[in-house]
């Protein structure tokens, strides 16, 4: 299969180990995006700085103290290294990553956010999915509940039919005088 100009041959896999919850979204942090757009994080921090208005709230927001340093404790295996992360990073939701595509307009940053976006559908996808199928097993579960009676008897019934109680055979051969069977 022959790839588009668009595509990267990043994994999928390398970009979804990089979409974190922080706040109950999920995000991207700055320093991962710019890992994958070949740029510095400082660098691409400045040109989200210079368009600041082109990331609302809801698109971009700095992670929170209190979220940065459970994320530090979480991540550093030193203190000097701290998975890189001296100052709380930048978090991007999916839209934020779209908009990044406007600001950083190479070849590479774009090939990146399509890669991305996809991902983030995907996922979408899955749990819209995963979700079609927990609501149909709650239906069966209520269903499965009302009847429960009745199917511990079907399952009763079943259990007779497949060990079905034998009577007592008299027993066969040689008695001695005075014995008796034991019925």
């Amino acid at each position: 299969m022959k790839r588009g100009k668009n595509e990267l041959a990043i994994p999928d896999a390398k970009i979804i180990d990089k979409i974190y919850l922080v706040k109950g979204k999920k995000v991207m942090l700055d320093r991962d995006l710019a890992e994958l757009y070949g740029v510095e994080t400082k660098r691409l921090k400045e040109a989200v700085r210079r368009n600041i208005t082109r990331f609302p709230p809801d698109f971009m927001f700095p992670m929170g103290k209190k979220d940065f340093e459970n994320w530090r404790t979480q991540f550093a295996s030193s203190k000097e290294d701290k998975q890189g992360l001296r100052y709380a990073p930048f978090c991007f939701t999916e839209q934020g990553v779209t908009m990044l595509s406007c600001i950083l307009n190479s070849p590479r940053a774009i090939a990146v956010n399509i890669k991305v976006i996809r991902i983030f559908t995907r996922m979408r996808e899955m749990l819209l999915t995963n979700k079609d199928i927990l609501l149909q097993l709650e239906k069966l579960e209520r269903k499965v509940v009302t009847h429960d009676s009745d199917i511990q008897l079907i399952f009763k019934y079943l259990k007779q039919l497949l060990n079905p109680q034998l009577p007592p055979r008299p027993r066969i051969g040689f008695r001695r005088q005075g014995e008796q069977d034991n019925q």
